[in-house]
């Protein structure tokens, strides 16, 4: 099949339930989270991540608290304030996830003095929106992505920016799955990416499941390929790009587009425009979450460095704006200068 069926997230009536990520390829598990907590723990712990699905998430944890106040008969401020904080403070980043609180509050605001009762279905329907938004952003991105590459194209791609990611389809896979759903001859060569092995363990894993050719290569194998001639095109997803253009993402994107650009390879950026940070200048302003150094040290049951080494473990880097050839929104491609370019997205109606 050329497009992924896999529920990153799904509302079972009463909770959330999320893929486990830091399980897979071996198994397909769903952790359930019935609190506005057992979700800022998943996002927090990684069993979600991809800046678009923490974003979902997040705005579904903002029902559950809706809903905990609603059975409990207190009034929902005292629920939604504290799962507000909570989950705003689960990962820095990613904007997805501030913009999906955002959201969640300006609707809660909307309903004004309502009870909980009638507080809870609204949010939890908003909740609902946010999710269907996301896919039909990541089809339309994904179709004017697709135009972008060559009939027959090897592409390069970092992290992992599908389904997963996502509330499917994916950005930067949702680009190769619209491809290829176009008729293009389409082979990816997906990084490993260190150190938390999203692309071994879940780029890989999508692509096999949708009969995608895929290639596997550690992070360091990237530069020799370009220099081959074997690589035609990189695409990588985003968790906030600043109002210049310049682009934070997994660490080792920015290696990836100084690479690219050294072998005229063109570098794109596939993401919604919910991940666009107008309120930035640049990337000097975006947060850069440092992840626990045991990370570094090992994977799972498995560690490979002596024991007291120091180790530091940036989860993100900043691609500068110059580096990127277009940015890939639901909205339209933007193209450098992205000053105005990116303007003129967000000026457009959603």
């Amino acid at each position: 099949m050329s497009t992924s069926a896999v529920a990153t997230l799904r509302w079972n009536e009463v909770a959330l339930e999320l893929i486990d990520q830091r399980v897979l390829p071996q198994r397909l598990d769903y952790v359930r989270c019935g609190s506005a907590a057992e979700v800022a723990a998943a996002i927090r712990d990684m069993v979600v991540r991809g800046a678009p699905a923490i974003g979902c998430a997040a705005a579904y944890g903002i029902a559950l608290a809706a809903l905990e106040a609603a059975r409990r008969g207190e009034a929902v401020e005292g629920h939604l304030l504290p799962a507000f904080d909570l989950l705003a403070a689960a990962r820095p980043t990613a904007v997805n996830l501030r913009w999906a609180l955002e959201r969640m509050h300006a609707r809660w605001r909307a309903l004004a003095t309502a009870a909980a009762p009638s507080v809870a279905p609204e949010l939890l329907a908003e909740a609902m929106r946010i999710q269907a938004e996301d896919l039909a952003a990541n089809r339309e991105l994904g179709r004017l992505g697709a135009s972008l590459l060559p009939q027959s194209a090897r592409v390069l791609t970092h992290c992992n920016a599908g389904a997963l990611a996502t509330t499917g389809h994916g950005t930067a896979l949702g680009v190769i799955r619209s491809a290829v759903e176009q008729g293009k001859q389409i082979e990816v060569i997906a990084d490993e990416t260190r150190p938390f092995l999203q692309g071994a363990r879940l780029t890989a894993w999508e692509l096999q499941r949708d009969g995608i050719a895929v290639t596997l290569i550690a992070d360091s194998a990237a530069g020799y390929l370009m220099s081959l001639g074997q690589i035609d095109a990189v695409i990588v997803g985003a968790d906030r790009v600043a109002a210049n253009g310049d682009v934070a993402n997994k660490i080792g994107t920015y290696p990836l587009a100084v690479l690219a650009q050294r072998h005229a390879i063109p570098f794109y950026v596939a993401c919604p425009v919910a991940t666009i940070d107008a309120t930035l200048a640049d990337g000097a302003g975006i947060p850069i979450e440092e992840r626990c150094a045991k990370e570094v040290l090992g994977f799972a049951q498995a560690t490979w460095a002596p024991s007291g080494v120091a180790a530091r473990n940036p989860a993100f880097d900043i691609t500068p704006a110059e580096l990127v050839c277009a940015l890939i929104t639901e909205r339209g491609v933007a193209r450098p200068p992205f000053g105005a370019s990116i303007a003129a997205l967000l000026s457009r109606s959603g």
